[in-house]
């Protein structure tokens, strides 16, 4: 029952919220590298929609509503998520093709994992089986870790 992932949904938005905050510290931080790059500024802009991802997940858990209501909401929330993620992943540019586990790890990125869990949940949620809301878990965890993976290697390895 989604009534009873309210404290998780509280929880989430908390964590979410704060690293939002701090990402936007970090990025002011590195402002002038980010502005002269567009695919930097698109690199950050995924850590924001990862970030955002994991609070919308949050107020959909944290809203009192049916069952169907929040499937839907979550898959409705998985398709804008990916959407927004693969627009800016284009934006940002490819950079050369590398063979091997880099590839392998380029596919199942947090952008992907995140996207798709979130999409799973709220689909098993919908059709009631398969574990519906429990797939939020590691999506939420592709999406807070991805995030402050991303976050910190904005703040360390650009010129500042």
């Amino acid at each position: 029952m989604p009534a009873a992932w309210a404290s998780f949904g509280g929880a989430l938005a908390a964590v979410a919220g704060a690293l939002t905050g701090l990402l936007f510290v970090a990025l002011s931080v590195k402002a002038s590298a980010l502005s002269e790059s567009r695919a930097l500024a698109s690199r950050a802009a995924q850590t924001l929609v990862l970030f955002m991802t994991s609070v919308m997940i949050a107020v959909v858990l944290v809203a009192p509503q049916s069952v169907t209501a929040v499937g839907s909401e979550l898959v409705a929330l998985a398709v804008l998520a990916a959407a927004a993620l693969l627009t800016l992943d284009r934006r940002a540019g490819q950079p050369a093709r590398e063979p091997g586990v880099v590839r392998y790890v380029e596919r199942f990125s947090p952008n992907t994992i995140t996207a798709v869990l979130v999409g799973v949940a709220g689909i098993t949620l919908l059709v009631r089986a398969g574990g519906g809301l429990y797939w939020l878990i590691p999506a939420v965890a592709a999406s807070l870790i991805g995030g402050v993976i991303n976050a910190w290697l904005f703040l360390v390895r650009l010129p500042g």
